[in-house]
Parts: structure tokens; C-alpha cells; sequence
């Protein structure tokens, strides 16, 4: 009697630790996106891709959580984490921006189409992971977990005994975004500058920037301290190479060196 017992709880547990081939399938492809997803979360040059991979990479856990029969925990990862991320999405675009030339642009040859076979493919590991979830009779589940006890107690948590809290948590977060929209988009006055503008701008002859770096302090001078003022080509001192704050430091003394380094400059140009 005992051995037969044995032998039905080993046969038994090897039903419910079986994976179909389906599975298998599933979770090493859905595996493989993953990581890669976290990857480019870690990886990419620009937040906005940070947040479309995170948002991806939460997703696919949802549909990991489906699929191994937790369909209230794959809702709750997809309405909860996906929404907030999709939320902060929001709030980066509206704080930080994006330049729309950006968007205009097909930086990968041929990515809208590869876009288009992974949604594709996504959405039908999507379905496959949910109809494997909530057709397939998991035996012993109901007595593990108590039915649905759980759940209605948690939906009794939130909807009754919380539900005004779960309510102003979401009316923060909505006027906390609108909030970042009225004050990230501002109506610009001017056009804004490209790179090729402020080149121009700046070899302009009243730039009050000039388009060269000027020379050191000391440059072409007798010694190389800071308050000394460099020499230009026609060997007249230049006052920007001086900070205003060292003007009124040995300013006699870097006179009387520039006055005698002309006059030596002068009697060589002269023999």
C-alpha cells in the first residue's frame, strides 16, 4: 500500500513539473528577448530608448507569470509596473525632450520592418503563453492556493477598504503629468539654434566670442607668470589674456616689461 502510494505521488509530481514542448519553446525565446531588453535598458544612448526597453522587458515577464498560471500577478505586472514605466516614458519626454528630427530619422536600415515581425512574433507567444494559462487544468492548484480567496481578498483590499487612496494615488499622478506639460512645453520665441547656426554666428566679425582660443597668459612674454599678459603678433600686450580679477596685481611691473621688451624688440629690428 505504501509503495503504491509512493509510486502515485512520484507520478504525480513528474505530471506537474512537465513542460511541453510549447513551453519549453516559449520561455527560451521569451528567455533570450529578455536579457536582451535589459541589456538595452543598461546600454542605450538615450533615455527614451531605456524606457521602451524596460517597458518591453516588464511585458515579457507578465507574459512568464501567465504562463506559468499567475494570471492575477501577470495583470497586476502589466496595469502596475508597465503603466508606471509608461509614466515615467511621459514624464522624461515631457522634461527632457525630444528632437523631432530624431524621429523622422531611420537610424538602421530596414528596423521598421524588423519592428513589424518582432510585434508579430511577440504577439503570438502573447496569445500562446495566455491560452496555455487559462485553458490548461493545473492539478492540485486550487487546494495549494485556497482558491480564489486570495484574489478576492486582495480585490476587497483595494476596491473597499483603500479605494479612495487607490483613487487620489491616480489623480496625483495625472495632474503631476500635466503639470510636467504646461511647464516643459513653452512656447519658444525664437528659432531654435542648430549647430551649423551658432558656427556661423561665431566667425562673425561682432562675435563677441572669438573663433580661435586666445593665448595664455605668459605666451611669448619674459617669464610665465598668470598676471603677465601675452604678446600678440604685432607684439602689443593682450588684455584678454589676463583675468580682470590680477589687474591690479604687479601691473606696473608687467609695464615696464613689456615697455623694455619692445624697446629690445625694436633695436634688434633696427641692427
Amino acid at each position: 500500500m505504501t509503495a503504491a502510494l509512493g509510486a502515485a505521488s512520484v507520478s504525480l509530481a513528474a505530471e506537474l513539473t512537465r513542460t511541453s514542448t510549447g513551453e519549453a519553446v516559449q520561455f527560451w525565446v521569451l528567455a533570450v528577448v529578455v536579457v536582451l531588453g535589459a541589456l538595452g535598458v543598461v546600454f542605450s544612448p538615450k533615455a527614451v530608448y531605456s524606457a521602451l526597453f524596460l517597458a518591453m522587458t516588464m511585458l515579457i515577464l507578465a507574459v512568464f507569470y501567465i504562463a506559468q498560471g499567475a494570471l492575477f500577478l501577470g495583470v497586476v505586472q502589466i496595469v502596475v509596473y508597465t503603466g508606471a514605466v509608461m509614466m515615467l516614458f511621459l514624464f522624461v519626454l515631457m522634461l527632457i525632450g525630444v528632437d523631432s528630427a530624431d524621429s523622422l530619422t531611420e537610424a538602421i536600415r530596414g528596423q521598421r520592418y524588423a519592428a513589424v515581425g518582432l510585434g508579430l512574433g511577440f504577439g503570438v507567444l502573447l496569445i500562446a503563453g495566455i491560452a496555455h494559462a487559462t485553458l490548461a487544468v493545473f492539478v492540485g492548484f486550487d487546494t495549494a492556493t485556497g482558491g480564489n480567496e486570495a484574489i478576492v481578498k486582495l480585490a476587497q483590499l483595494i476596491f473597499n477598504q483603500y479605494l479612495w487612496a487607490f483613487e487620489l494615488t491616480g489623480a496625483l499622478l495625472i495632474t503631476a503629468t500635466l503639470g510636467a506639460m504646461v511647464l516643459a512645453h513653452r512656447p519658444r520665441i525664437t528659432k531654435k539654434l542648430t549647430q551649423r547656426d551658432l558656427s556661423v554666428a561665431r566667425f562673425r566679425p561682432d562675435s563677441p566670442v572669438p573663433p580661435t582660443p586666445l593665448p595664455a597668459s605668459g605666451v611669448f612674454a619674459r617669464h610665465n607668470a598668470v598676471d603677465v599678459p601675452a604678446r600678440l603678433p604685432d607684439g602689443s600686450p593682450s588684455e584678454l589674456s589676463v583675468n580682470k580679477s590680477l589687474g591690479g596685481r604687479r601691473a606696473v611691473e608687467a609695464q615696464d616689461i613689456i615697455v623694455e621688451d619692445t624697446a629690445i624688440t625694436s633695436e634688434s629690428e633696427d641692427r
